[in-house]
């Protein structure tokens, strides 16, 4: 059986208090992308000779962890807890670039959970799938429906959101991941808490318009400063033409949002992961 792990953008991220466990808490809409890994499973034969129960094999981009701590295993063994899951082979096809802030890692995780599900008739229900997601990580839980979701607590309080006329169909969006790699550790080490005067969601039921002047994720100042090329990859996405330009999560990828296609991205970027398409 195949699945196909989408990523997501945040529009908005603030990054409002830190919490006694060691997280912050934060604000922030999730948006899913179309851009996608590829994740199937199929039984193992139980003559296979390997010890483990989920059999990993990870291809595509290259991903700088042992498969058996990847978020697929872990997601397969934190329902293996509950459910008698027989042994399986599992094959991640990574595209969606690691280390971008577009929660591919995450995806993947949840993918697992909602495939698991499916195959065995486990029968689980989406409120029970996000609680096994938002074990594995912040974001994980969004990626169950991956759906529109203004965020809050760690990530994974999750209510319903309406963006500009209720979506964003019709936009075009552009992905660039230049080739930095921004450690989320030192990200949140730079943050300055604090309550925004606008909710994000607020203001992406507003026009797209209005966004760049209010839409802001708290990440940008002390990343950009860190590393001027992310400042200079938004700088030229709005010069391109986009309606809107942000980075990601912690970075550091950024995207921008298009009226229409914008073919020159590839050109503009030679040197980075580009990704477009229509919303």
């Amino acid at each position: 059986m195949l699945t196909f792990p989408c990523a997501k953008i945040n529009l908005g991220l603030n990054i409002t208090s830190e919490r006694e466990d060691g997280y912050h808490n934060l604000e922030t809409v999730f948006y899913p992308i179309p851009l996608t890994d590829a994740l199937e499973i199929k039984h193992m034969d139980p003559a296979f000779p390997v010890p483990t129960d989920c059999d990993l094999k990870v291809s595509g981009n290259s991903v700088d962890c042992d498969e058996q701590r990847n978020l697929v295993v872990k997601a397969y063994n934190l329902l293996a807890q509950d459910f008698d899951l027989p042994h399986i082979h599992a094959h991640l096809v990574k595209r969606i670039p690691s280390q971008a802030g577009l929660g591919g890692g995450s995806a993947d995780g949840a993918f697992m959970i909602r495939l698991l599900d499916e195959r065995f008739r486990l029968n689980i229900g989406i409120a029970e799938m996000e609680r096994y997601a938002a074990q594995l990580g912040s974001d994980c839980a969004f990626f169950i429906t991956a759906e529109p979701a203004f965020a809050t607590g760690r990530g994974e309080i999750l209510e319903p959101v309406d963006g500009p006329q209720g979506n964003l169909g019709g936009y075009h969006i552009g992905v660039v991941k230049p080739h930095v790699a921004v450690s989320t550790a030192e990200a949140y080490a730079r943050i300055t808490c604090r309550e925004p005067q606008k909710s994000c969601r607020d203001i992406v039921r507003q026009p797209i318009d209005t966004w760049k002047d209010e839409l802001v994720n708290d990440f940008e100042a002390p990343v950009f400063e860190a590393h001027p090329v992310l400042a200079d990859i938004k700088r030229r996405l709005y010069a391109m033409g986009a309606v809107y330009a942000a980075m990601s999560g912690s970075g550091s990828a950024l995207f921008g949002i298009f009226r229409s296609e914008p073919t020159l991205l590839k050109e503009m970027f030679p040197d980075c992961f580009t990704f477009s398409a229509k919303l």
